[in-house]
């Protein structure tokens, strides 16, 4: 048992300390050099003691000792406490008060470039606001892919590494159509579904062709406050998502609201043009359709969703996973609309993020 001078006390099982020995790492890289079975089964301390700042440690039926810094215990122990070493997301579930360019972060990219700590800041807000956006981004074809290692790793999918949103004649995919699109995250049928989109305007449309936002996460929260059993029907239903093309067939299946082990909401899914047949019995289908069209009905609600009519140079950076996003319909034959986009992978987004903050510490 520890107790901090604050009061607060910690329980450590033996068997959690003998399997975090410092010795029992590689000292360069961190990573572990033993595995659980190479472990006592039920190593039992003989004594422990203080030492200024660190514990040490006999065991019986073992000849050593082992020492544990304070501080790094203090960390371990917050983390059984609940605390974490991610950032939360910060969620924002009225959106219609909200101004994209007032309420979220903006940077322009001349000056993001040159200064770690703009980046670092932007990045923050990128994580756990799951929206922001660059100004001043040359609007020419491919200028997208060179900022985006300001902010992650770009993903390769079936469309290249960027792909161009404007209207075509018969397109394979209604994005490239000039209708409006409703509220929707992108590829839940991709394994994985990209963790974070990027979309630059090259030309923009002055009549329609509005982007639409809204915070999914806050969305799934609210379905949770109103009704419960509607909640857990989303989040417990897989479905099947699909696309099909001339060079792609694409199908995975998973929830429209994805949960961690903590019942925490980490993903939603929602996207009503790729969604198949439900395997689902009469029963079940009427259950899980009920929910659905709770939800969908959430997510047409304006006091939810940030308008923002975006214009040639601006790019918007959103967590596919969380952020749904969707457009007003444009009259192409009039007014072209043209922008580019990418993927890019959540681990590296993360990452980039996560040492920017350190380094600015």
């Amino acid at each position: 048992m520890l107790e901090w001078m604050d009061g607060n006390r910690a329980e450590l099982a033996s068997i959690w300390l003998r399997d975090n020995l410092t010795e029992d790492r590689d000292p360069g890289n961190g990573q572990r050099l033993i595995d659980v079975a190479d472990l006592p089964a039920q190593p039992r301390i003989r004594r422990a003691t203080l030492h200024g700042a660190a514990v040490r440690i006999e065991w019986e039926h073992e000849a050593g000792e082992a020492w544990f810094d304070l501080d790094w215990l203090a960390t371990q122990t917050a983390a059984m406490a609940g605390a974490r070493s991610v950032p939360r997301p910060r969620l924002w579930p009225q959106g219609r008060p909200l101004e994209a360019t007032r309420d979220f972060a903006w940077a322009a990219l001349g000056l993001a470039r040159g200064d770690t700590g703009i980046q670092a800041g932007w990045l923050r807000r990128l994580v756990t606001e799951g929206l922001a956006f660059l100004s001043e981004v040359p609007a020419e074809p491919g200028a997208i892919l060179a900022a985006m290692p300001l902010i992650g790793q770009v993903a390769e999918t079936n469309y290249g590494l960027l792909f161009d949103v404007r209207a075509v004649p018969e397109p394979e995919n209604l994005a490239y159509s000039d209708r409006g699109l409703g509220l929707h995250t992108d590829n839940p049928y991709r394994e994985p579904v990209p963790g974070f989109q990027a979309l630059h305007v090259l030309v923009a449309a002055p009549d329609g062709g509005e982007s639409v936002f809204a915070d999914g996460f806050a969305l799934a929260e609210q379905l949770r406050a109103e009704d419960p059993a509607a909640f857990e029907v989303l989040a417990r239903t897989p479905v099947p998502f699909g696309y099909r093309s001339q060079n792609a067939a694409l199908n995975a299946e998973r929830p429209l609201i994805q949960l961690s082990c903590r019942g925490e909401v980490v993903a939603v899914h929602y996207n009503s043009r790729s969604i198949q047949p439900l395997p689902l019995a009469a029963e079940a289908a009427e259950r899980y359709y009920r929910a659905y069209r709770r939800f969908a009905l959430l997510l047409r609600e304006p006091r939810f969703l940030v308008r923002f009519m975006m214009r040639a140079g601006d790019l918007a950076v959103f967590d596919n996973q969380r952020i749904l996003h969707g457009r007003t319909g444009f009259a192409s034959a009039r007014h072209p609309r043209h922008l580019q986009g990418c993927y890019l992978t959540r681990d590296s987004v993360c990452s980039r993020a996560a040492l920017l903050a350190e380094a600015a510490r």
